[in-house]
């Protein structure tokens, strides 16, 4: 898989010798992602429910910061094949695995150089997403933060590869405590504009897709390093699918 390569070999050649660590976070978690039944029936019975496993990771420098997740989709389900041993296109039950590697290098005050690639492979497809340009880092004592990011767009697929347009997003949260308890409210979305007449990525969507999820986590008191999670997943002419879709993602986290 292309990604891991990429991956290091940017983490190696940004990251000064003599960095200063400051901060870092590492997670293992298991997930359900249940489609509505709207979406389901507007995918023409493509998506389906599925478990997936993901490793998840960050940590910031004096020089800037990086963030990187790993997924495997039908962990639990093996390989949809028939007969004679070729995928069977009905669904999406094939395992698949899908990654994401991000870097923002410090430039001036807290503005950063951005880079980001998105890559997901299985069932006789592939997706590659990458985005070139600036990201804005927003810190709060009252626990807001957000990282808004805008970029140039570049998208390889099985079936069109080229420069697709920008993309304009953001992570952003607030933590808080009730009654001794802590919690957090996050949300991550990305905007592409302007995409290429002839990408078919979007399932036939048009222009522009919206992509994220709205998530609710709780971090327990006890165990202290598990969290569990409530995500609203949505999209809007993205996942190959024209028009609106969303999903309810029940998430358990154990953090290192």
């Amino acid at each position: 898989m292309r990604i891991v390569p990429i991956a290091l070999a940017a983490v190696a050649l940004s990251a000064p010798v003599q960095a200063e660590y400051l901060y870092g976070f590492a997670d293992v978690n298991i997930n359900y992602l249940d489609w509505t039944s709207g979406t389901e029936r507007d995918s023409g019975g493509f998506k389906e429910d599925f478990y997936y496993i993901e490793l998840e990771g960050g940590a910031g420098f004096d020089w800037g910061d990086v963030y990187g997740f790993f997924d495997m989709e039908n962990t639990f389900e093996g390989n949809d094949t028939q007969d004679d041993g070729t995928d069977r296109f009905e669904g999406n039950s094939s395992f698949r695995i899908a990654a994401k590697f991000s870097v923002g290098y410090n430039v001036w005050n807290n503005w950063q150089g951005y880079f980001q690639n998105y890559y997901a492979m299985g069932g006789g497809f592939y997706d590659s997403t990458t985005v070139i340009g600036v990201r804005y880092k927003i810190f709060t004592e009252s626990g807001f933060w957000m990282t808004p990011f805008l970029g140039m767009n570049y998208t390889r697929t099985d079936s069109w590869t080229g420069v697709n347009g920008g993309m304009l997003g953001w992570v952003l949260g607030y933590d808080f405590s009730v009654s001794d308890q802590k919690f957090s409210i996050s949300n991550w979305h990305e905007t592409e504009f302007g995409r290429d007449d002839n990408y078919s990525g979007s399932g036939g969507g048009g222009s522009t897709g919206h992509n994220g999820a709205l998530a609710f986590w709780w971090h327990l008191p006890v165990p202290e390093n598990v969290t569990l999670g409530l995500q609203y997943r949505y999209f809007d002419n993205k996942l190959g699918q024209a028009g609106y879709g969303d999903a309810i993602i029940y998430t358990v986290k154990y953090n290192f």
